[in-house]
């Protein structure tokens, strides 16, 4: 096919570069096993994205509250930039749990206040056996952020914060000690 020539369009849930990465290298080995770009296009429009990646736990006060997987700087970027991009200038909490191996041991450290830049205000999960520093290793980040060593002093600190509009998503590659269901409930509990 010529290059610079639209073959279709996606409109999908799915946000950040690394899942239109993926999609056009689905797209290019689809083509490169006959499937046209039209039914290419229009498999990924009905795509249903796997759990934990933006995952949508629901939205209570008009604050909506997201699941993602990401697990170290490159991935947190990554989702806060498809985030921003799909929600324009609402406002953004990012809840984050260092939880990977390469995390606990610091690997990323260097990382983590860069990687945080497009949202509004960050809560660190920063629990006694974590090893190291966390709370100087963000402490230069460009946005307001804190480092709390309890589940609820993030959870009141996010319906502190949270307005109609707002997006928090929820950053660990583990359960994050039930932090999901706790927060809807306390949004809910809040009306």
């Amino acid at each position: 096919l010529p290059d610079g020539i639209e073959q279709g369009a996606v409109r999908w849930s799915l946000t950040g570069l690394h899942n239109v990465a993926n999609a056009l290298a689905a797209l290019a080995a689809a083509r490169h096993v006959g499937v046209t770009a039209e039914h290419g296009t229009q498999a990924l429009a009905e795509f249903e994205n796997v759990k934990r990646r933006m995952q949508n736990l629901g939205c209570v006060r008009g604050v909506t509250v997201y699941d993602d997987f990401a697990h170290h700087p490159t991935a947190i970027a990554s989702t806060l930039d498809g985030l921003r991009k799909q929600v324009g200038e609402q406002k953004i909490i990012a809840v984050i749990e260092p939880r990977s191996n390469s995390m606990k041991l610091g690997a990323h450290r260097e990382g983590l206040a860069p990687s945080t830049e497009l949202a509004d205000h960050v809560f660190w999960y920063a629990p006694d056996h974590l090893g190291w520093d966390l709370a100087s290793t963000v402490a230069d980040a460009l946005v307001p952020t804190q480092v709390c060593k309890s589940l609820p002093a993030i959870i009141d600190g996010v319906l502190a914060l949270a307005e109609p509009g707002t997006q928090v998503v929820i950053m660990s590659n583990g359960g994050f000690g039930g932090i999901h269901g706790q927060l809807l409930e306390a949004l809910e509990a809040s009306q």
